[in-house]
């Protein structure tokens, strides 16, 4: 088995050219090569190595077909890999022994197999030595076609054969700044999965997490961030596309990163970690102003204006906020395509990658020890505050709901390790409390902002429509003072359920 640790970036079409012939800072360029290249990759109808966490491909290469499987469980940097030369471009499961996918290639899987996309590619290799080690650079420019749907290929990958990874990343960075290359963690094979699906473009949600009971702390914190940062990374074109989805999905990768970095704090290397913290706080503020118009509108404006009394009032509320919305949307475009968003999704990885030297005590504690401790120590700390829920000021609140969510993701994070039916119905009943706490608390979270929003929609309004707005924004608000009561005694509730989980 070879494990292909790469970097991929997405160039555009005006920069990707020069590239080849670019001169790298601190490396010596090798001869350049040039290669077409015809990938099939196959699959079940139901997507069956998909959902294992494997590929397989049959690539033409020249006069020869190379079948190749690939595992990616994020246990490690870069994916496994796993090549036979074979007859013809008819996958041969036989040679899949010794390999992961072996389990699964049975007679049936055999006759389920079929193409389900393919990709086409010119590509064009360079390799560069420097003082320490040997990286490949390709540039492929070609397309993914997976059936009537074609999307285009213009992408970088950055190869380290051999050396350290600080090479690698000292040459992503210098490659970044010349082109504006974009680190893409996708493979060909998401992309190819997600036109067969119809969903390349769309938001994408988090993927399961698979942590090894024989991990360290350490290790199993690089497993959990690179999920986040593919997560939260995954949907940059989503937002560049205005969805609303996208935008929320970007922030709970965000969210789920930085509390991963919050539950290992005694892990991390402090070297980096603040000014990593820094850049993901300043991108999850680029994105709040959209999620929070987005929400308000749909949730409070556009019901009242159902009601034939408030239609007009609730529509000018909604024209003055919905420009308001095109402007907030536009300011999350703007930071998911400049520089500094490309910077950190490089500056990000590199830090998940570096390893303390020597490692702390903490960071070599086993996973199952330092998960336990940590959903005890959390999980403790939230019932004694749950008990003086209601007499909480908002801020107040709106801390023990980021905690509450702390404590969840982190349900989520270390589920896995805890295979024992007792044990996995325990977490269960704990992420349904925290669920229902951290759902009444947000709502009296949103209640906060939406009320400042609904005041100042009132009271700013212009003359020819000031009745009828701030008719509507006084039901909107007192709609939501309605349902504090009722939301309170929900998450006071479930504290106590809570205690007794």
């Amino acid at each position: 088995m070879a494990v292909e640790t790469e970097l991929k970036f997405r160039v555009a079409t005006r920069n990707l050219r020069s590239l080849a012939g670019w001169r790298i800072p601190g490396g010596k360029m090798g001869e350049r090569s040039d290669s077409d290249l015809v990938s099939t990759y196959f699959d079940t109808g139901k997507h069956k190595l998909k959902r294992h966490g494997l590929t397989l491909r049959v690539r033409q290469n020249g006069d020869k077909n190379i079948q190749t499987v690939k595992s990616a469980n994020g246990a490690q940097f870069g994916r496994g890999e796993w090549e036979a030369e074979i007859e013809n471009g008819v996958p041969d499961l036989r040679e899949a022994d010794d390999t992961p996918l072996e389990p699964l290639a049975s007679r049936k899987l055999r006759r389920k197999l079929k193409p389900v996309f393919k990709t086409s590619v010119h590509r064009t290799t360079v390799p560069v030595r420097t003082r320490r080690s040997e990286i490949e650079l390709a540039i492929d420019r070609g397309r993914i076609v997976a059936g009537h749907r074609a999307s285009p290929i213009e992408e970088l990958e950055l190869e380290l054969k051999s050396g350290r990874l600080a090479d690698l990343f000292r040459i992503a960075k210098a490659i970044e700044r010349r082109s504006g290359a974009e680190l893409d963690l996708r493979s060909k094979s998401d992309r190819g999965y997600g036109l067969a699906r119809g969903s390349e473009e769309q938001a994408v949600f988090a993927e399961p997490i698979e942590l090894e009971a024989d991990m360290t702390a350490s290790e199993a914190f690089r497993v959990i961030a690179r999920a986040t940062v593919r997560h939260f990374s995954g949907n940059a074109d989503a937002v560049r596309d205005l969805d609303a989805e996208g935008v929320h999905q970007m922030r709970v990768g965000l969210r789920r990163l930085r509390a991963a970095i919050s539950l290992f704090a005694k892990v991390l290397p402090r070297a980096g970690t603040g000014a990593v913290k820094r850049e993901l706080k300043w991108l999850t503020g680029e994105l709040a102003p959209a999620r929070e118009i987005d929400v308000f509108v749909k949730e409070q404006v556009e019901p009242i204006m159902l009601d034939r009394a408030l239609s007009r009032g609730g529509k000018a509320i909604k024209d003055e906020f919905g420009e308001k919305r095109a402007h907030a949307f536009a300011r999350a475009k703007r930071a998911v395509s400049s520089e500094r968003f490309r910077r950190l999704l490089v500056d990000t990885l590199e830090w998940i990658e570096s390893k303390p030297a020597p490692p702390t005590e903490p960071a070599n504690v086993p996973i199952e020890k330092f998960a336990a401790d940590v959903l005890h120590r959390r999980t403790r700390k939230a019932r004694k505050e749950g008990r003086h829920l209601d007499r909480l000021s908002p801020r107040a609140r709106h801390k023990l709901r980021i905690r509450i969510k702390k404590i969840r993701y982190a349900v989520d994070f270390f589920e896995g390790l805890f295979p024992a039916k007792r044990e996995r119905r325990r977490l269960a009943r704990l992420s349904g409390h925290l669920k229902k706490i951290q759902d009444a608390l947000g709502a009296l979270n949103d209640f906060v902002a939406h009320r400042k929003m609904a005041v100042a929609a009132g009271l700013q309004a212009p003359r020819k429509n000031r009745r009828a707005r701030t008719l509507a924004a006084g039901v909107v608000v007192g709609r939501e003072d309605k349902a504090v009561k009722p939301l309170m005694k929900v998450a006071l509730k479930e504290a106590r359920r809570l205690q007794a989980a």
